[in-house]
């Protein structure tokens, strides 16, 4: 299955979306509120496929093929003829009913409307669509060039069709997909991730441990591949303070309540990689 695929947002995820979805083939259209945003975007991909190259993953004359898929755009109206649209915006409600509500308006009937929420319920989402059918959630994995997971999320009205078409996009741009039948706050991957988030933020908050300690601990006790703490500055600090917070919204469930310290990172602009600091430094 390829076609012409847009993807809302050329940050981290949506990007990396870009990439593998032009990798397979697919016609890209990646858009940004501005310029330098999307050209941040087209430079990440350009440097990761560079690097798959330089590795013996893909031959050069792909990446060039590749970025020769993807087309950059301020311009929203841009993404009217996709097949598909992945919305990869900031973890905000308000933020993500923005560009639904013009999607619905600018689309074609029959396009697939997808969002890479990691934690919102996608029936909050489609709710200001026309068509809340057609809407559904494929959680992406970061870096999405790297990780094979790709979370389903049907919501309230999504169809089968929907959900099939879906799945369908996400297993031919090479990942494993599994299905979440019913949309809760953080769905499966994000509900798990964020009860160990929570905890070792807080074992570190209160001296119990430090950042790197506790990330031995995981990756040599658990076997994880990257440490709880490294794992935050990759995804972003803020990201995962709004994923937490929707979670413990939805919920009230005292475990998912945000650390202290997570706030107090982002207020200061400690955000992880993508801001030189968090937990650890990058600069």
């Amino acid at each position: 299955m390829t076609g012409r695929l847009a993807v809302v947002g050329a940050g981290l995820m949506g990007s990396g979306i870009a990439q593998v979805a032009a990798q397979a083939g697919w016609e890209v259209t990646m858009r940004d509120l501005d310029q330098a945003s999307v050209q941040r975007g087209i430079d990440g991909i350009r440097t990761s496929l560079n690097r798959f190259a330089q590795k013996g993953k893909i031959a050069e004359a792909d990446v060039e093929a590749a970025l020769g898929r993807i087309t950059t755009t301020t311009d929203i109206e841009a993404v009217a003829d996709a097949d598909i649209v992945v919305e990869a915006v900031f973890e905000k409600i308000e933020l993500k009913h923005d560009v639904f509500r013009v999607l619905d308006k600018i689309c074609k009937d029959g396009v697939i409307l997808a969002t890479n929420t990691s934690a919102i319920p996608v029936t909050q989402i489609a709710a200001v669509t026309a068509r809340p059918e057609a809407v559904v959630g494929t959680h992406f994995f970061s870096p999405v060039p790297m990780m094979k997971l790709c979370e389903l999320v049907r919501g309230f009205k999504t169809t089968d069709d929907t959900l099939a078409s879906a799945r369908s996009f996400a297993e031919g741009i090479g990942k494993t997909c599994i299905v979440v039948n019913r949309d809760i706050a953080g769905f499966v991957t994000t509900r798990l991730i964020a009860a160990l988030v929570v905890e070792a933020v807080k074992l570190v908050e209160s001296g119990v441990v430090s950042p790197e300690d506790l990330d031995v601990a995981c990756q040599l006790g658990f076997g994880h591949t990257m440490g709880m703490q490294q794992h935050v500055d990759l995804t972003g600090v803020d990201v995962l303070l709004h994923a937490t917070r929707n979670i413990y919204n939805d919920t009230a469930d005292e475990k998912f309540f945000p650390p202290e310290l997570l706030q107090r990172m982002v207020t200061a602009g400690d955000l992880g990689r993508k801001s030189g600091k968090g937990f650890y430094n990058y600069s």
